[in-house]
């Protein structure tokens, strides 16, 4: 494994604050407002985009994809034979590919390829396995438009760096070639709570709580009739022999970096390459700065000096 050397600036931007911004005035309207519908708790986490500033010669296209409905982000000039399949986070439940489309792009373009975001089936009206599911499917719809399967990255952040990992694994379940590269932001994959950041970093996340995910695990593992050990829930009990590069990154401010952490070091201990990156001071997917924040744009320029590697 590899530790992606530091890239941030020696002090934190006044920009990089952004993030945290948002997401502590989203734990403040969760935590003071009874009764929460899913409808309005789907709305306020599709204004994810915010922080992100809106990338430069980049057009974006609806499409359906082996079912599975998304956009594309199509950078000009970009490599239409490389593919990020790109899963958006938010618990299974929230996020779409709206809140992230912009996020997307930003990486897409900073690695001369395309990008299309999943509007995934969420839970709770869709539980578990359902995400995993409409991921394999858009990946078998790349290989059929001709797309090689080394030529796809599946990415994604935070639920979605859980699909993104999890993904390969059913690929891989079912003899079906695998992506070449994995990508996984602040990845969620702990369906337990074990983490121990989950207690360490309590006090310093902005927005993830065992409270809020338990919530989530509730809605995606159908109110505990499925396993939360289920390593297409939970890749920490997965087996990584034969898994593909993997990029996983986090802030060092979240509550989710053993997530992160621990990842990097099953798939290590099973022969993957592995480049872990953790950046002081950020927030979960700090990414979702990118445009906006120096931090941000110099975590996705190591990715793209990584991918071409």
């Amino acid at each position: 494994m590899t530790t992606a050397p530091s890239t941030r600036p020696a002090e934190l931007s006044a920009e990089s604050d952004a993030l945290r911004a948002l997401y502590a005035d989203w734990a403040n309207i969760i935590a003071t407002t009874p009764n929460l519908t899913m409808r309005l708790f789907r709305s306020i986490f599709d204004e994810w985009h915010q922080p992100t500033r809106e990338p430069e010669d980049v057009t974006y296209r609806e499409e359906t994809l082996g079912g599975v409905p998304g956009i594309w982000a199509l950078p000009i000039g970009a490599n239409t034979g490389e593919v990020l399949l790109y899963t958006h986070g938010g618990g299974f439940a929230v996020g779409s590919a709206a809140s992230h489309r912009k996020l997307a792009a930003h990486v897409a373009k900073a690695l001369g390829v395309t990008a299309f975001v999943l509007d995934y089936r969420r839970a709770p009206e869709h539980p578990h396995p359902a995400q995993v599911e409409d991921g394999v499917a858009a990946f078998t719809a790349l290989l059929d438009r001709g797309i090689a399967a080394g030529d796809i990255t599946t990415i994604g952040d935070s639920a979605g760096g859980n699909l993104a990992v999890a993904i390969p694994l059913a690929l891989r379940e079912q003899g079906t070639p695998l992506p070449g590269r994995v990508i996984a932001f602040s990845p969620w994959l702990d369906m337990e709570n074990t983490g121990e950041t989950l207690v360490t970093n309590a006090a310093t996340d902005a927005l993830v709580s065992v409270p809020l995910l338990e919530g989530m695990i509730a809605g995606v593992l159908a109110d505990g009739r499925i396993d939360p050990r289920t390593p297409l829930a939970n890749p920490l009990h997965a087996d990584f022999t034969g898994f593909p590069r993997l990029y996983v990154n986090a802030g060092a401010l979240e509550s989710l970096l053993s997530d992160a952490t621990r990842l990097a070091d099953r798939a290590r201990a099973a022969g993957v390459d592995v480049t872990l990156s953790v950046v002081d001071g950020m927030q979960h997917v700090f990414p979702f700065m990118a445009g906006n924040a120096p931090e941000a744009d110099a975590e996705i320029a190591a990715i793209a000096a990584w991918y071409r590697a």
